[in-house]
């Protein structure tokens, strides 16, 4: 198991934040090459369920997931049942002050192939992490800019 944690400090109380978190639809707004369909429960509270399509037109993979802790505004993990991504992601918001918020995003990911995953993983381990702390960004700057999280009623 290969556990990896990114985190981003955005300008804006949690309770957004967390809006934006849980907005699957508008995280293709900062997630490269994915599109997010909720599925049971509209993606919402424990046993709500994801799939994350990642690629350019039908060559990528589908990363589907069962909501398995839903901690409104704190905390959302989530089992990746896919095969290719299986696993547990955890997204943490954490309010540093009224107006200032950290966004954790961690994954404990359990790797295929045996050794041919490891290697592998060490290989697109940089460009992966690259990605994240971009993608991490521009979800910070798009919540600061009232693009994402405005509508938090119904995520509560």
């Amino acid at each position: 198991m290969k556990r990896i944690v990114f985190s981003v400090d955005v300008n804006a109380p949690a309770e957004r934040v967390f809006a934006a978190v849980v907005d699957w639809r508008g995280q293709d707004k900062w997630i490269p090459l994915t599109t997010v369909t909720p599925g049971r429960n509209d993606g919402v509270g424990a046993e709500g369920e994801l799939s994350a399509f990642t690629g350019v037109g039908r060559l990528g993979f589908l990363d589907t997931m069962i909501i398995t802790k839903w901690d409104a505004p704190h905390r959302i993990d989530v089992l990746h049942t896919g095969a290719v991504v299986r696993g547990t992601g955890i997204m943490r918001v954490e309010a540093l002050n009224e107006t200032t918020t950290r966004f954790y995003w961690a994954e404990e990911l359990d790797l295929p192939l045996g050794l041919v995953g490891r290697v592998g993983w060490e290989v697109v381990k940089p460009a992966f992490a690259l990605g994240m702390r971009q993608a991490l960004r521009k979800f910070a700057a798009l919540v600061e800019s009232g693009e994402l999280g405005n509508d938090h009623a119904s995520v509560a």
